[in-house]
């Protein structure tokens, strides 16, 4: 078996990506321009022969989409871990060493699953780099080639150049996101690298040093996996987690130590951070602007304009952020677009959904898209798989009506059951237990029409649930 392991992280909410990502459907589980989602362009690039199956590490709210985006590009992976909260990349490594720390010769290669590379050739070749550095006892990190001053990323300043390996460095220090001034004497000094958050390492060369530098961590980490549970496809820690202080790697352990190495590399990669980094790296037409989905653009330049629902046009707008989806539209000019997260800071306090929860929800059975909502109703689309099934449940608040589009459905309704084919619909009393099923062999498309006094997601009781869901 080859010995790289890749250790997926996919944690964040990507909020200077909104409307687009938000908490529970964060940036790297969209198409932002590709065939993939990020997290499956992760998952694609350490998918050759010199990898083994990658390990996961998500929180409770991604796992299913996790799974489903998995189950897309045929990847059976090692392990997903499943934290109760996310606690920053060090306790997520030492979990992932802690897992793998009885495998000969194994290494991980953490990597962030939102960023985009495009040159693939250049990381595997920087990847086999950091392999000998980290044969040598090495703690490495991949510093990518700055092309601008930018001050969104953090960096990596080099240090004495590696007697290991010709073109790898010692590492010097990190810094966090410059002011622009800075940024610039960092490109011009030529010491200095953009902080890609990808690190290798043997485990259990970085158990050792996390025990001499967070022994209180590493010892809740062991106590979190040892008390982990199967739940179905995933492996959930334990309570223990949540004792955590979270930490980065940079800060918990590479900073510390004498045995860490940067990787340079030039590799296509930005972090997909914000809408103009975005529009930089995405195909342009000779006006300069990035058009995704239905839209249109006159006397327009030098633009970004998304849109996931309706048509979309600009007039007469340059160096703008124009992003609709079908219950938000953003205008932003592309200079202040890192002010976009003091939006959803806002829709926060608010208590406003648009902050967390997108217009598609992603379920084990399937998927469930709003439609229309007003004052006492709400109307959805849902898709349930093949096999897949809703848990047995009822509402105290809200009466449905289901409507079967495409597909047969299964209906349990009080102590009934019934099929239920296309142009047919039935009817279910608030108060009334109730399940809906797919036993078909293609999805099956519903409409789903909610009424009542009372029409959020926490109005369910759920008396059974294949999934392992509780509430």
């Amino acid at each position: 078996m080859p010995r790289i392991f890749p250790v997926i992280l996919s944690g964040g909410a990507g909020t200077r990506l909104w409307p687009l990502s938000r908490e529970l459907y964060p940036k790297q589980f969209h198409r932002l321009g590709g065939e993939h989602t990020l997290f499956q362009e992760t998952l694609l690039r350490v998918s050759g022969p010199q990898f083994s199956p990658p390990v996961i590490v998500c929180n409770q709210e991604h796992r299913f989409i996790v799974n489903h985006q998995l189950r897309e590009i045929g990847i059976v992976p090692e392990a997903v871990i499943v934290e109760p909260e996310g606690r920053n990349t060090a306790p997520a490594a030492a979990i992932a060493a802690l897992l793998l720390e009885n495998r000969p010769d194994a290494l991980l290669l953490m990597m962030p699953s939102d960023q985009v590379v495009t040159d693939i050739k250049k990381f595997h070749a920087a990847a086999a780099q950091a392999e000998k550095l980290a044969d040598g006892g090495a703690l490495v990190t991949f510093g990518v080639a700055p092309e601008s001053p930018h001050t969104g990323y953090g960096y990596i300043r080099r240090g004495a150049a590696s007697a290991v390996m010709p073109g790898a460095y010692e590492v010097a220090g990190f810094v966090e996101k410059p002011d622009a001034a800075t940024a610039e004497s960092y490109l011009q000094s030529g010491d200095y690298y953009w902080n890609s958050g990808m690190f290798m390492f043997a485990p259990p060369v970085y158990l050792k040093a996390l025990a001499g530098l967070q022994p209180g961590m590493l010892d809740l980490c062991r106590a979190a996996l040892a008390g982990a549970k199967e739940d179905l496809f995933f492996r959930r820690l334990s309570e223990e987690f949540l004792q955590i202080k979270g930490d980065s790697i940079d800060y918990a352990v590479m900073e510390h130590v004498s045995h860490s190495a940067v990787v340079p590399v030039s590799m296509g990669w930005s972090d997909a951070g914000t809408w103009s980094s975005l529009w930089e790296t995405s195909e342009k037409n000779a006006e300069g602007n990035c058009m995704v989905g239905d839209t249109l653009a006159v006397a327009t330049s030098n633009t970004y304009i998304r849109s996931d629902d309706c048509l979309v046009a600009a007039v007469g707008v340059r160096d703008m952020i124009i992003v609709a989806t079908k219950d938000v539209v953003l205008v932003a000019d592309r200079k202040h677009d890192q002010a976009i997260k003091g939006i959803v800071e806002q829709l926060r306090r608010d208590n406003r959904r648009e902050s967390h929860t997108p217009p598609v929800m992603i379920r084990p059975w399937g998927w469930a898209k709003s439609i229309d909502e007003g004052p006492r109703f709400h109307v959805k689309q849902i898709q349930i798989d093949p096999g897949g099934k809703l848990s047995l449940q009822k509402h105290w608040h809200r009466s449905e009506h289901w409507i079967v589009v495409t597909g047969t459905a299964l209906i349990t309704r009080g102590e009934e059951s019934f099929l239920l084919r296309e142009n047919e619909s039935t009817y279910i009393p608030a108060g009334t237990v109730h399940r809906l099923e797919n036993p078909g062999k293609v999805p099956l498309r519903m409409i789903e029409v909610q009424s009542g006094e009372y029409l959020e997601e926490d109005d369910i009781i759920r008396m059974e649930d294949a999934y392992g869901r509780a509430g």
